[in-house]
């Protein structure tokens, strides 16, 4: 009887055995996949350029003196031939009055030797007088009419320097922080001699830098592809907190030389600034566009790994089946990767769940569209 029961426990384990077996025989999973797609794609860099105005126009003291006034609110839009600083005036009063003094003194000369040589040319006539006599009043009334002239000359400047004792706004635009006070000496060094500057910002300079090699390259695809030279103007302008300025700009400079401290070239762009948001100062990237990548194949950063400077990607394959291939990425295009060898048009990326897969592993490939996080079409 024992042996009967020990043999139905036996039977009922193996039982339970085989249950157990057929449980763990797990079916393919399904995994979501992105179906690798040729696409002509655009090639874009970035580069960091300092923001200038259209015009940014410095307010020099071009005589020395002490500031008795500034007739304007700093920060604030003002017209061409506003007042803007006023220099004390006194010293070049009282040197225009000297001047006029001497003119008038050179005048009273000139009259004189005017008067001495009438009377002395129809003595001359009559050999009532010397040649020589002639001919020195003649010489001295030339003399007096170019001293007529510098006291003149030296009048018309004592009156240009009394007028730079008033400074006025050249053009219009906003005016900055004043560099000097009512009560300061401006206009010699150490003191100030610029007080101030005015940008017009209407429309707004950005200049950056290329080194050598990146100028070459760029020369050599516009030259190779001249449709990009005719969209050169649709630069974009991305400022410090991320976000993308809605006017385009367009290259109006490139420097003569490269800068051999440097191995740079400057250039310059311009965008429109109606609104008057960007100001002279701001620090900003300027999107160009290099080339145009066609039949690109475009593969979602996320999906290649790299372990020392060898990158893969895992496909599934026409047999369903896992597999690992190598590949060599070009550049980036948003959060992809545009990938130069290693896989073909149609292949299936594995997108997401790559921890639990492992190669020759069969799984149902499930194509999901991959979305990207920098909106690119």
């Amino acid at each position: 009887m024992k042996i009967k029961i020990v043999s139905i426990v036996i039977l009922l384990l193996v039982i339970s055995s085989c249950k157990e077996k057929e449980v763990q025989v797990i079916p393919p999973q399904p995994i979501k996949v992105y179906q690798v797609v040729p696409k002509t794609v655009p090639i874009y860099q970035e580069f960091v350029g300092q923001i200038y105005g259209e015009r940014d126009i410095p307010i020099r003291a071009r005589v020395e003196g002490f500031l008795e006034g500034i007739h304007f609110e700093e920060g604030s839009r003002v017209k061409k031939g506003q007042l803007l600083y006023s220099i004390d005036p006194d010293p070049y009063m009282q040197k225009v009055v000297a001047e006029q003094s001497n003119v008038a003194q050179a005048k009273t000369i000139l009259i004189q030797k005017e008067s001495d040589l009438a009377r002395i040319k129809p003595l001359a006539d009559i050999d009532a007088v010397s040649k020589r006599d002639l001919d020195a009043a003649q010489a001295e009334r030339d003399a007096a009419i170019a001293s007529l002239d510098a006291a003149n000359a030296n009048l018309k400047l004592s009156e240009i320097n009394m007028s730079y004792a008033k400074l006025y706004a050249p053009i219009d635009g906003i005016i900055g922080k004043t560099l000097a006070r009512v009560g300061e000496f401006v206009g010699k060094d150490p003191n100030p001699v610029i007080l101030n500057t005015v940008s017009e910002v209407k429309s707004i300079r950005v200049q950056f830098f290329l080194s050598e090699n990146e100028y070459l390259r760029f020369a050599r695809e516009y030259k190779k592809n001249p449709d990009l030279d005719r969209e050169k103007s649709k630069l974009e302008l991305i400022f410090s907190d991320g976000t993308l300025y809605s006017h385009e700009g367009e290259i109006d400079f490139i420097d003569r030389s490269v800068d051999p401290s440097t191995g740079a070239i400057l250039l310059q762009a311009s965008f429109p600034n109606p609104d008057r948001l960007i100001r002279p100062g701001q620090f900003a990237r300027v999107k160009i566009k290099v080339k145009d990548v066609k039949d690109a194949l475009l593969v979602p950063q996320k999906c290649v790994t790299e372990l020392q400077g060898t990158y893969s990607v895992s496909i599934v394959n026409s047999e369903n089946k896992v597999e690992t291939k190598q590949v060599e990425i070009g550049e980036k295009f948003g959060d992809y990767w545009i990938i130069k060898e290693g896989i073909n048009a149609n292949d299936k990326v594995i997108l997401e769940g790559l921890q639990k897969i492992q190669p020759g592993m069969e799984v149902v490939p499930k194509i999901t569209e991959f979305n990207s996080q920098t909106n690119i079409q």
